[in-house]
């Protein structure tokens, strides 16, 4: 068994993925050619290795945001409100691309991090699908290093009670999940654990041997309880307004919104033209009816 974290997440990032997938990596990095630094390839699909008829899910790292977009108004609102979400196609395939630069992934992937939105994904698997040089790799292994660490310190500060690895993680998933807006059902975070349940238990038993620090924030050690009020309250403030900034930066934006929850939650969310044309204004009017039918919680 590899006896660090690094072990396992530099075999993890290098494991090979579909060759439409590095094709599309390689696209995505060419559209921020001079800012790309590194492209990830995460989530659901890499879950199934089902890719045809999908939403495929990459992080694009950057060196800074000016280099990615100039001078332009993207580049203040990815370091306001990070990241800046947009959709891509390839080759017949769909994703959406998340904008971090290099500072920002490695600070969202550690307890100083104020939400959850980036570690939380970043425990789970993910591949490195194309980087700009050796020295990246190094940066962006030791930020992903942090994301399982996090999860499990922040974990424990709410139920430091748990042992077993697959038991942290789970509690672990299922409160990140609860802290943000999602449309997936209760049974989601459980799953994600049990499709790969061999390497959260050698990921979290190394973790768990080396000595997981108390969450800290700030020099201050923090209780489970403030802890995660604290996200809750960021969570859901940070969903909505990131839908509200995907509505001027995500094309057809709305139209995913609504993919995304019908498949998740068996709902039948029809989109209206006028709700095209207008989709802040259609947000605001679709998410109370959503959270009173329990589609998004």
């Amino acid at each position: 068994m590899p006896d660090s974290v690094k072990q396992i997440i530099v075999s993890e990032l290098a494991a090979p993925v579909e060759p439409r997938v590095q094709a599309m990596a390689e696209a995505i990095a060419t559209t921020y050619s001079g800012a790309a630094r590194a492209v990830l390839f995460y989530g659901s699909c890499l879950r199934s290795a089902v890719l045809d008829g999908q939403m495929l899910d990459f992080y694009v790292i950057v060196s800074d945001y000016e280099a990615a977009f100039g001078k332009s108004w993207l580049a203040r609102a990815n370091r306001l409100l990070p990241p800046n979400v947009f959709p891509f196609e390839h080759e017949g395939l769909m994703s959406k691309i998340a904008v971090l630069s290099e500072d920002d992934f490695a600070r969202l992937c550690s307890q100083e991090a104020r939400d959850v939105s980036v570690w939380a994904r970043f425990a789970q698997p993910v591949r490195l699908v194309w980087q700009a040089d050796d020295a990246v790799a190094s940066t962006i292994t030791d930020a992903i290093c942090d994301a399982p660490r996090t999860l499990m310190a922040a974990t424990l500060a709410l139920a430091p009670e748990l042992s077993d690895p697959l038991a942290i993680f789970a509690k672990g998933f299922t409160l990140t999940y609860g802290v943000e807006l999602r449309a997936e059902r209760s049974s989601r975070p459980a799953s994600v654990v049990e499709h790969e349940p061999e390497r959260y238990r050698q990921l979290g038993a190394v973790i768990l041997a080396a000595g997981i620090p108390p969450f800290t924030r700030d020099g201050q050690v923090q209780s489970g309880q403030t802890l995660w009020r604290g996200f809750r309250r960021r969570g859901k403030m940070l969903t909505v307004a990131r839908l509200a900034k995907a509505s001027f930066t995500y094309a057809g934006g709305i139209d995913y919104l609504a993919w995304k929850i019908n498949r998740h939650a068996g709902t039948q969310i029809a989109i209206k033209p006028w709700q095209r044309k207008w989709p802040l204004v259609a947000a605001f009017f679709l998410l109370p009816k959503l959270l009173r039918s329990g589609a998004i919680r």
